[in-house]
């Protein structure tokens, strides 16, 4: 009897081993195509966020690197506005850097509940033959309902004008906050204005209805029965187009074109 309850727990003991050696050794294996598969999901989103993609289109990875290749990803201190020559921004993970605390710092008070801010933060250029700046794309985050709203904003080169819009990673309600990711919806913030005539962020998701573009260039429509997701859209955009967010960096860009 004593024998049979040794062998019963060496042999349960010998498959929990091999398991665990199978599962970990998947993990290993899919690890890299993960993480391919995310950056390409991210290359994707900035294509839709500057126009270059639409939803409805089904992208494979070759097609997405082509369409990517006019744009141009730059290091930028946050803080300073100014280009990081020193960070592979094939590699960066920002996520992973807005965490570390030699690679971060704590974010002053915020509406947007941003708790860290990286030190440097990966940024996507669009221009044309003659250098001429034609778009740039800006990653954003922060709290909505449920949890943190991941995604990018896409200006025109004037660096006011809203090109486009995208949410990738979102935890609310589907068909509530969740129309943050609706084409329909994020198809009306193109041709906003997200500054106002002294260059602060202006732009807000109003309750109900916004007018049209030329009437109401600072507003989007709300997010019907989602009011606390669109006051976070609101929280989130204004701080990182806000001194504490990428100012430094627009501002750099703007007295670059006005050198011009």
């Amino acid at each position: 009897m004593q024998g049979s309850i040794g062998y019963n727990l060496a042999f349960a003991a010998a498959v929990c081993l091999v398991c665990a050696v199978v599962v970990s050794s998947s993990a290993v294996a899919l690890a890299d195509r993960q993480d391919r598969n995310a950056a390409l999901d991210r290359q994707k989103n900035v294509l839709l966020a500057a126009g270059l993609a639409t939803d409805d289109e089904s992208l494979d990875a070759d097609e997405v690197v082509t369409r990517f290749g006019p744009i141009t990803r730059i290091m930028v201190n946050l803080a300073t506005g100014e280009r990081v020559g020193d960070v592979d921004p094939a590699t960066f993970d920002q996520r992973a850097a807005t965490i570390d605390p030699v690679l971060s710092r704590t974010a002053p008070d915020n509406a947007a509940r941003i708790a860290r801010l990286p030190n440097t933060v990966l940024v996507y250029e669009i221009r044309d033959e003659a250098d001429r700046l034609e778009a740039v794309i800006l990653p954003v985050e922060g709290l909505g309902l449920w949890g943190t709203l991941y995604g990018f904003i896409a200006l025109e080169g004037d660096l006011r004008t809203i090109r486009g819009l995208t949410f990738y990673e979102h935890k609310e309600t589907p068909g509530l906050g969740g129309e943050v990711d609706n084409p329909r919806w994020k198809a009306r913030w193109t041709g906003r204005l997200a500054f106002d005539d002294d260059l602060a962020p202006a732009i807000a998701v109003v309750k109900g209805l916004a007018g049209a573009v030329a009437d109401d260039p600072h507003a989007v429509d709300g997010l019907s029965g989602a009011t606390l997701t669109s006051r976070g859209v609101t929280n989130l955009l204004r701080f990182w187009l806000g001194p504490d967010g990428f100012d430094p960096y627009l501002t750099r860009l703007r007295a670059e074109g006005s050198a011009d």
